[in-house]
């Protein structure tokens, strides 16, 4: 965690910044909406360098509608609850093919229907809710449907059969089996369709133009699914599972989230990896996939879980490092992918907000739930909740991980740099023999002043302008680097040279004394004090034109600490606790002068540095 690090990487007393610095910035999130459930989480946000998005609930609204059916040969468009087909409108019940479908999809069909009279309250997978909502739509009497074919027995559909079957009974005493999943996987099991209101045979070329018609139909992003039925005698009717009879395709739209487009474009931007992951039909994945512009211009990898099956861990891994878009995934093979980006040494973070998805969540870096219509399983589970369930936030999660790690940084180097200052102010001179420029109280006193407020201050920090431009940060990456220790002694150096110049002036003024002493003193602390300026960015200096955002935090920080040296100056009992002597207007300008000259001096060099 970000604490551990802390206290593993620099001196006593200085942890408690590091977690001050994360207490203030979980506080910031939670009011971006962002729930922090685990520590660690904060610090391995800034880290994340592929985050795998589950598609439905996360990127799409989880808001299904039927838009579209295919039977008979016919293209049926479905608006606004109406059916039509050539610009012409049709009535289901005059068309029997496009009848029993839309009875089929609703027999298949785990959706509970509540309420009377038009008033009702579906409980269901946002799907079969949808295929519901089609037959309230056009005038069909759910409630009375399944009544008259009760329902005997269900087959779910599972990681080895997409596809799901429910047996019903019939008036007649005959079963009937009520099929539907994926296309091409139902469309096996059918030597029969119904053509012209009779039944006729499926022949392969019917077969090669119902699946060209579910690639179109995919290829515009829509959730396909197909229908087919079995009817006969309940002792036959187990015997026939390739007799289906084909009744149609049926397209459902799940639109996109607001902003989730821009959202892909800022993880690029960012240096993260965006990777989609869907139950869907590779066309319909691929269609959503090339919208949102997942692969980042670049040719867009596709994967189906087909042919994930007796793949060794090596090989899924390179697999896993290229493709942007997986499609027809279940539960397990979520956890692999997840796995396998990890063990080819990338921060995974995982999206998701189903109970499917606990796994993935569980075992990835990250683990980001919804938080509204997202399962308690998968929160529970999570590292991070989305509380308003937009997937937006996420980026602003990012942002706040990355500058939080980096606020941490920046108190631990002015603490370090300005503590520094101080033991080479001393040894310096006490190693020159001229005297000690600051007594014992005085140490204290500039500890007081200059390392709580502004350490403090730095801690919360804006976000800097391109904190989203960087790289993800290295996770083996130490808090300070032996880059940051060169920065650190040259910076500490420079505070360092200025106060003892000022000291020098007091003592060839005023010799070894109080005096001398004092002007070291406000020298060396005004230094520090504006030192904090320049550790606000490692990039950014105050002669940079794109100027930081501006810190008020710091800003009271730095005015209630000159402040409070001044009253040490001026009021009797700390001047004489200080050993503070009054000071001229000579003094003054020499105290000023070595102040702001280490400030120019480190910038200066930083800007250098950065061109």
């Amino acid at each position: 965690s970000a604490v551990s690090l802390a206290v593993a990487a620099v001196p006593e007393g200085l942890p408690a910044v590091a977690t001050t610095t994360l207490a203030l910035g979980i506080a910031k999130m939670r009011k971006d909406k962002v729930l922090i459930r685990r520590l660690d989480a904060v610090e391995t946000l800034g880290s994340i360098q592929t985050i795998c998005m589950d598609k439905t609930g996360t990127i799409t609204a989880n808001k299904m509608s039927v838009v579209e059916l295919h039977g008979d040969g016919k293209r049926i468009e479905v608006d606004s609850g109406k059916l039509i087909a050539e610009e012409e409108a049709l009535n289901p019940y005059l068309h029997d093919s496009l009848l029993k479908t839309i009875h089929i999809l609703l027999l298949c069909n785990e959706s509970q229907l509540d309420g009377e009279d038009g008033d009702y309250i579906l409980k269901g997978s946002a799907t079969e809710n949808a295929l519901v909502y089609l037959g309230i739509d056009l005038g069909i009497d759910v409630k009375a449907l399944r009544k008259n074919f009760p329902i005997l027995k269900i087959n779910q559909r599972s990681q080895d059969r997409n596809y799901m079957t429910s047996l019903h009974s019939t008036a007649d005493g005959r079963n009937l089996l009520a099929l539907k999943g994926s296309p091409s996987e139902v469309l096996a099991m059918c030597n029969w369709q119904i053509k012209d209101a009779e039944k006729v045979s499926l022949t392969d070329a019917d077969k090669s133009a119902i699946l060209m018609e579910n690639e179109r139909m995919a290829g515009n992003g829509l959730r396909v699914l197909g229908a087919a039925y079995l009817i006969d005698e309940p002792e036959k009717i187990s015997k026939h599972a390739d007799e289906f009879i084909w009744l149609g395709l049926v397209g459902m739209a799940d639109p996109i989230r607001n902003g989730v487009k821009g959202l892909i474009g800022n993880f690029h931007q960012a240096g993260i990896n965006t990777v989609m992951i869907t139950g869907d039909q590779s066309p319909t994945a691929y269609a959503i996939g090339k919208k949102l512009n997942l692969s980042n211009g670049e040719q867009m990898e596709i994967l189906d879980s087909t042919h994930l099956t007796n793949i060794d861990a090596q090989g899924m891994q390179k697999l896993c490092d290229r493709v942007q878009v997986f499609a027809r995934i279940s539960p397990a093979n979520k956890l692999q992918i997840v796995q396998a980006l990890q063990g080819s040494s990338k921060i995974v973070a995982m999206t998701g907000d189903g109970i499917n998805d606990a796994p993935a969540l569980k075992a990835a870096n990250v683990g980001v739930a919804m938080g509204h219509t997202g399962t308690d399983v998968a929160r529970e589970v999570a590292d991070v909740v989305l509380e308003d369930d937009n997937l937006e936030t996420m980026i602003i999660a990012v942002s706040r991980g990355r500058t939080i790690y980096n606020n941490i940084r920046k108190s631990v180097h002015f603490l370090l740099s300005t503590n520094s200052s101080e033991i080479m102010v001393m040894l310096a001179a006490t190693s020159a023999g001229i005297g000690q420029p600051l007594n014992a109280m005085q140490l204290l006193w500039l500890n007081l002043v200059t390392d709580i407020f502004p350490g403090l201050a730095l801690a919360l920090e804006p976000p800097e302008p391109d904190v989203l431009s960087q790289s993800p940060r290295d996770p083996e990456e130490p808090i300070i680097k032996k880059s940051d220790f060169k920065r650190i002694i040259r910076e500490s150096t420079i505070l360092s040279a200025s106060s003892l110049g000022a000291y020098s002036y007091g003592i060839n003024r005023y010799g070894i004394s109080p005096q001398a002493s004092t002007i070291g003193f406000m020298s060396l602390t005004a230094a520090q004090l504006l030192h904090a300026l320049g550790c606000r960015s490692k990039t950014h200096s105050i002669f940079s034109k794109n100027q930081l955002p501006p810190n008020q935090y710091l800003t009271y920080a730095l005015g209630g600490s000159f402040a409070l040296q001044i009253v040490a100056a001026v009021v009797p009992g700390l001047k004489n606790l200080l050993q503070v002597t009054p000071i001229n207007f000579l003094d003054s300008a020499v105290i000023a002068t070595s102040a702001v000259l280490p400030l120019f001096a480190n910038e200066g060099i930083k800007t250098l540095n950065n061109k």
